[in-house]
């Protein structure tokens, strides 16, 4: 009989309903075998105070992008004069140091309450553009994922161009195979270290990056691999109009003419959609991950999430440029910054928002959740409630609405304890300190900067 492990929780948010003095369980596999509500903890149950609910999904993320905290605040500009700064970043980068950083952007996540991360990862081959004997920068963010805890999809980006109509510049040769089939040739080799808390899904980084029959063709390969896709689209004003400019249809309107919109397709950002772009996006039943405290931080624009869903569109979060990890802000982010666009409150009901935060994502990263139930992976996350921000409400709203990644206490993935009493539990190499891991990977990073 599969080894048990068991958690006893004052009030449990399963993903669609709540229930009180509930005890989970789970197998040696890393999946709910029970769930028993209106019982008592018993011996050997991990008594779990406040509000334990499913982990959240990072369904965006750029992992190397973190060493730019803070260190763009003071210079203005826009999102372009911003991807500089990141070009200096992306470009010092190697294997052994990638995975350094991950592993700490990861074990950060972890602590705020992300159980799962999207990985959309271009930096495959060295600075120059010289492919490595294997899949080295992707071999690094698998171990980081290893290494920390947290369950991945690494969304394999491929990126051919530097903009529409020309060529990659020296900053942007590592992010290129060539050819959409060298690119699906390296990442056939990944799918083969899948295991049973990573996957493989694939991205096309942006019409910019690439032409219309190119993404037509990594459709067809998301197809036949059966995995999720992602894409960048319509972030920014700019190129929504440069696209209409160059090949006569806006982003979103090119992904649907070549096939790449579908159920399991996840547009990222989705900004400035024009005409009828969001109707597409609703009639694939796609979804849209917006990353509101990236988008807010370069100026991008505010997400029109609600139109989306009422279109029949879903929604996933992602920290992306990692400016703030915190999913609660994340995730309320989408209702409150909609507001004063529209005059108007309540256009997300808190539950939704939750469920759109946690479940949805996880579906987005291609992992099959029906929320904290028997057979689902065991991803949950226990919250504070106790506290001057939450004030001992346990409904969902005051915890979407008032909780903090700081709230987080413990946290849970595939059934194993990776966060408890606000600390990591010791990973393969024992406990580590994530502030001064974090300061002193990125500290590595700008010394090479110079």
């Amino acid at each position: 009989m599969a080894e048990s492990r068991s958690w006893f929780c004052e009030t449990l948010w399963d993903g669609s309903s709540t229930m009180h003095n509930v005890c989970i369980t789970a197998d040696d596999l890393g999946a709910i075998s029970a769930v028993v509500p209106n019982t008592a903890a018993r011996p050997g149950d991990t008594v779990l105070r406040g509000i334990v609910m499913p982990g959240f999904a990072n369904a965006h993320s750029h992992a190397f992008h973190r060493a730019l905290r803070g260190r763009t605040q003071g210079h203005g500009g826009d999102f372009w004069s911003w991807r500089d700064h990141m070009y200096s970043v992306a470009a010092v980068l190697d294997p052994e140091l990638y995975q350094r950083l991950a592993a700490a952007v990861y074990r950060e996540m972890l602590l705020c309450g992300y159980t799962s991360v999207g990985e959309f990862n271009y930096l495959h081959h060295d600075p120059a553009g010289v492919a490595y004997a294997s899949p080295a920068m992707e071999e690094a963010i698998l171990n980081a994922a290893t290494e920390s805890g947290i369950r991945l999809t690494l969304l394999d980006t491929c990126y051919l161009r530097g903009g529409f109509d020309s060529e990659l510049t020296p900053n942007q040769l590592r992010f290129s195979d060539g050819s959409v089939e060298k690119w699906a040739a390296r990442v056939e080799l990944l799918r083969q270290q899948q295991s049973s808390s990573s996957k493989i899904g694939v991205a096309a980084h942006s019409i910019r990056a690439l032409d219309a029959s190119e993404i037509a063709e990594i459709a067809l390969i998301a197809e036949e691999w059966n995995c999720v896709r992602h894409v960048h689209a319509s972030e920014i004003v700019d190129e929504v109009h440069a696209a209409v400019d160059h090949v006569g249809r806006t982003p979103i309107e090119l992904l649907a003419d070549t096939g790449f919109l579908a159920d399991n397709a996840t547009i990222v950002h989705g900004t400035h959609p024009m005409g009828h772009d969001i109707d597409l996006v609703g009639w694939a039943g796609a979804t849209v991950c917006v990353c509101r405290t990236t988008e807010r931080d370069l100026g991008d624009g505010v997400t029109p999430a609600h139109s989306y869903v009422e279109a029949g569109a879903h929604l996933s979060i992602g920290s992306d440029s990692h400016a703030v990890i915190d999913p609660f802000e994340e995730t309320r982010a989408i209702e409150l910054d909609q507001r004063p666009m529209v005059n108007k409150r309540g256009l997300h009901d808190p539950a939704q928002l939750m469920h759109d935060a946690t479940l949805n994502g996880l579906r987005s990263l291609g992992w099959a959740s029906d929320g904290l139930v028997v057979g689902s992976p065991a991803d949950f996350i226990a919250v504070d409630v106790d506290n001057h921000r939450v004030g001992g409400q346990r409904d969902l709203a005051s915890v979407a609405f008032a909780a903090v990644a700081s709230d987080v206490h413990h946290v849970v993935v595939g059934g194993e304890n990776r966060v408890s009493n606000r600390q990591l539990v010791g990973g393969l190499n024992g406990p580590v300190d994530v502030g001064s891991d974090i300061a002193s990977v990125i500290a590595e990073i700008w010394k090479r900067v110079g």
